[in-house]
Parts: C-alpha cells; structure tokens; sequence
C-alpha cells in the first residue's frame, strides 16, 4: 500500500513563561499507509496530541513547528498557506475530539452540526449530505438513524454523541481522521459499542486513522501498528501483536507492566470499635419537585444501602448514569437525599454539608474527577492547600508552611511546587494536590470520584499506590467510584454494582470473574483486554441484559 502520510524529522518548539524556546518533538519520523490504522500512546505530555494536531497543520498556542515536513496525501501541511490547509481540513483530514459534548453546539440540531462540513467546503447538495448523513448514522449503529439528527446534543448519550461526532468527521470522505482519546469518559458497556462502531466504519470506508489514546487495551481493538513516544521521541514503532507481545524498549515494558495496577493486599476489619466506620441505609436521591409518592421527579439513585468498615475500601461502579458519582455527592452532603440514613463513625449526619459540624466536615471528604475545575486557577498550590488548613484546624501562616510542605512530601511532588499555579502542573500532579487538599483536612473516610479518568496507565499505577501508602501511613477508608474496573480491583475490598440508580449486587474482587447478576456479568465482560482479536470474539447482547435490568 502506498504511503497516505510521511512525517520526516518533525520538530515542534514550544515557549516557556520566561520567553525561552524549549524543543517538545524531537525529529519523529513515521508514515501511515492507505486505510491503515496506527495509534498513538504514551504517558501525558509525551507528544502524542501535538505530532496528531500537525498532521492537520495546528500547532498549540505558544507552540510552533520548528523543523522536518508532514506530508498528507501530497501536501506539505508545514509549508501550505492557512487558506490551503482550511481547505483540506474536514474533507481530505478530520477530526475526531476527546470531549464531543464540547464539540457540538447546544443551540443547533445535530443534523445540521453533521452536515455543515459539506456546506462550507461545496461537497453536496443539502439533501444529498442529510442521506448521507443517515448512511453514517446507521453505520456506526446509532438508533433511529433516520430521527436522531432532529434532536439536539442534550438528547442524546455521551456514547451516542461521541459517535455523531464521528459521522461529522467522515461526512466529508476524509483519507485520514485523527481520533483524540474519543473513549476516555466512556463507561465500558458504552466503551464497547463505541469501539465496535468505530472499527466497522474504518473498514466499511477504507480510512487510515491516527488513534491517540493512553489505554492500550483500547488501542489493541483498533489499530494494525503501534507507536510508542515519550518526551517528543518515538520510542518504539511495531505492529500491534509485536507491540502487546514483544516489547523491545524499557519503556514500552513500562507501559504494558502499569497497565494492570497491582492488586489490593486485602485488610481484615479491626474488631473494635464494632461499628461501620460509614453506613448508608435506603438512601433515595433524586432532582426535581417531590410527587405525591413522595419520591423526587427525576429519581437518579433508589433506595441504596452500603457499609464502608475501617481501613477498607469499597468500589462503586456502573456505566454513565447509573448514579454513581450523585451517591457520592448525597454522602459528602453536597445534593441532600430525599430519604435514608447516613451514620459516620456511630453517629447520624444531616444530610446536607451546611447542618454538618465543622469535625464531621473535616473527617468525611471528597476529591473530584476534573482537577482542572476542582482548583481554582488563580489561586497558587500554596493558597489551595493552606485555606483547609486555616479552616479546619486554624492554623497560623508558619504553622501552614510546615504542614504544606509535608502535605507535597505525601504525595509525592517537590516542595518547589508550592508557588505554582494549577495551569502550571500536569494533570498527574493536578490530581495529586486534588489529593493533598482533602489530605490537609485530616479526614477518616475519602470519597474519590472518577479521579484517575483523565490519566494515563503510567501516571494512574502511580496515583492508585500512593493512595495505598497513605492509607497504610494514616489508616484512611476510601469509596472509590470509577468505570475503570482494573483500578477498582486494585485498590477496593469490595464492590458494589449500579444500574439505573439501583444496587444490582455486591461482590469482593475475587468474585468479579463469576458475578451473578445479568449486568453485571456484562459490565465485568466488557472490560477491554490486550488481545486484538477480544472485540471481535465478544458476544453479548447489551440491549437484552438492561431490559432483564428495567424490569
């Protein structure tokens, strides 16, 4: 096959705070034949997204291509003017972004969201882009192809919408489409049908795709060859059996050995004192005005009831929607629930954070999953750790000093970072002082929400043997929530399965291979392997299983 894409010695600069110019690719060489797929990994800020993003002639704010040629199907995107390269992006290279809630505007229907590509560039006549459209729509096994472009983006799931993001890619009939991370926010369920749409469409339309992922077991469903970079270098370039079988770099070694973290060393419950440390009873949660049946209007979790022991770790997890994260959020007394107890070290709470006791805010804490929104991006590490120590424990300035710096030595960062700002740090340390911040309240009990969602396999093995250091050095408990089921197992004693608001069961790790209920068995089975040949060879009937589950 001949050659769709040559990248030769690529070089990509960029600009420091202080104006000094700092070199991030350094001179990667590839191609990508016609129709083939090559993915993209690495640990964060390793360069993948970046040597993707010149591929369509983009270079990030206060970054610039400095050196070599990408050449695309004939044409140099490094030396085309700005008008040539819009004229080449959405019809001969597209785009498929990481977050298609951000890529769809809320005001517009899909359909014409999907169908403007072909307006701007004059592909087709407006009734021949709506069927084909329609075409796309049914081949990446979205429902009602014919009626879901009449519907607008809040109408729709994130799986349904990550795949009509990717019909408004191929409307244009690419050669090549570049897909950033599309699955990381995706629960596994939606995960497979998403993977399964995209695969089918590759094939059916003979596309070459780029695939930037940091999940490699996703990458092993997708791709032909495999691309191994770190620090702006390309480490390892094989095909995909090679790559997941024969890794010849240390570093691509890394890479699989972090994949699967190390499993939870499980503790006894202490036997005294004899309660729970957290017991939640028949807690009902919901949005919306209460009914005459007394439940909320829209019900989101339903009558649920958990235990959490000292010095053990419970897992929630469940696909988008199940309410999983509204659980937590009702525990932390964020959303009050509409009914149930929730008992904390023997004693009853309010069930809402304003009527708790500052002791009761400060033992049972919460850590979100996006740092970037969790820290405030004008306030310094040093003012984001500090203020829950002033709050809490009233701490003076040099007593807030002290404790900040152990606080960074917990988790691992330099003291150095303590002047920083959170746009400053990468999203591995964001997390960390995410971390550090609830650690500086001196909690007994740490709700983690989805908190390893955004990082990568090197960066999440690290995150998740942190936790259990300091749960061995201040005898912490955590409720881990996630949809990545691996990290569950690593760090959770027991688990809990959600669906649709509801408990479906209850198992310990060990039992995840034999669950007994239908959904769960689904959702344990859909967990991606390292194998290529796993999408292809797993039979499971979704539909079939939530509507056993509905009724």
């Amino acid at each position: 096959m001949a050659n769709l894409v040559e990248i030769r010695n690529l070089k990509v600069e960029a600009t420091t705070d202080s104006g000094r110019r700092v070199e991030i690719i350094k001179g990667v060489s590839l191609t990508i034949a016609e129709g083939e797929s090559v993915a993209f990994i690495g640990e964060s800020g390793s360069g993948k997204t970046t040597i993707a993003m010149t591929l369509m002639g983009y270079a990030r704010a206060g970054c610039r291509i400095s050196g070599g040629d990408v050449w695309v199907d004939g044409d140099n995107m490094v030396t085309l003017s700005e008008k040539q390269r819009a004229a080449i992006r959405g019809t001969k290279i597209a785009y498929v972004p990481q977050s298609a809630a951000a890529a769809f505007n809320p005001a517009a229907t899909i359909m014409d969201q999907v169908i403007e590509v072909t307006r701007i560039h004059g592909l087709m006549s407006p009734a021949a882009a709506r069927r084909k459209a329609i075409e796309l729509f049914r081949a990446l096994s979205l429902p009602e192809p014919a009626a879901i472009g009449n519907r607008y983006p809040h109408q729709v799931s994130g799986g349904q919408l990550q795949r009509l993001a990717a019909a408004m890619a191929l409307i244009g009939n690419p050669k090549l489409v570049i897909f950033d991370e599309p699955t990381t926010a995706l629960d596994v369920t939606t995960q497979v049908e998403v993977l399964r749409a995209f695969k089918a469409v590759i094939k059916q339309y003979r596309i070459a795709c780029v695939y930037v992922s940091h999940d490699l077991a996703v990458v092993a469903q997708i791709a032909d060859r495999i691309v191994v970079l770190k620090s702006g270098q390309t480490q390892e370039i094989g095909t995909t059996h090679d790559i997941l079988t024969q890794p010849r770099h240390p570093y691509t070694q890394s890479l699989l050995a972090a994949f699967k973290p190390k499993p939870h060393s499980r503790t006894a419950a202490p036997e005294s004192p004899s309660h729970p440390l957290l017991e939640v009873d028949a807690m009902t949660v919901g949005y919306g005005p209460v009914q005459r049946d007394g439940q909320p209007l829209i019900v989101a979790v339903r009558s649920v009831s958990l235990k959490v022991e000292r010095g053990r770790n419970l897992g929630i997890v469940g696909e988008s929607g199940c309410g999983k994260s509204t659980l937590a959020r009702a525990i932390a007394g964020i959303h009050p629930a509409h009914a149930g107890d929730i008992i904390f070290d023997g004693h009853e709470l309010w069930n809402t954070a304003r009527k708790r006791t500052r002791s009761q805010l400060r033992e049972l804490q919460i850590v979100f999953q996006h740092a970037d929104t969790a820290l405030n991006p004008a306030k310094s590490i040093e003012d984001i750790l500090g203020r829950p120590l002033a709050f809490y424990h009233g701490m003076d300035r040099k007593a807030r000093d002290v404790r900040i710096n152990a606080l960074l030595d917990m988790v691992h960062l330099p003291r150095t970072v303590r002047h920083r700002h959170p746009g400053e740090l990468s999203g591995g340390e964001k997390q960390r002082i995410n971390f550090a911040r609830a650690l500086a309240a001196d909690p007994k009990l740490i709700l983690c929400d989805e908190i390893t969602s955004a990082l990568d396999t090197v960066v999440t093995a690290a995150v998740i043997e942190l936790l259990k250091e300091l749960q061995r050095e201040l005898g912490l408990s955590y409720v881990f929530i996630s949809h990545d089921l691996s990290v569950v197992e690593a760090i959770c004693d027991e688990i809990i399965v959600m669906y649709r608001g509801q408990k479906m069961e209850e198992i310990t790790p060990a039992e995840r291979k034999a669950p007994q209920h239908p959904y769960s068995k689904l959702l344990f089975s859909s967990v991606p392997r390292l194998d290529p040949s796993w999408l292809d060879a797993l039979r499971q009937d979704p539909d079939q299983v939530r509507d056993y589950c509905q009724r």
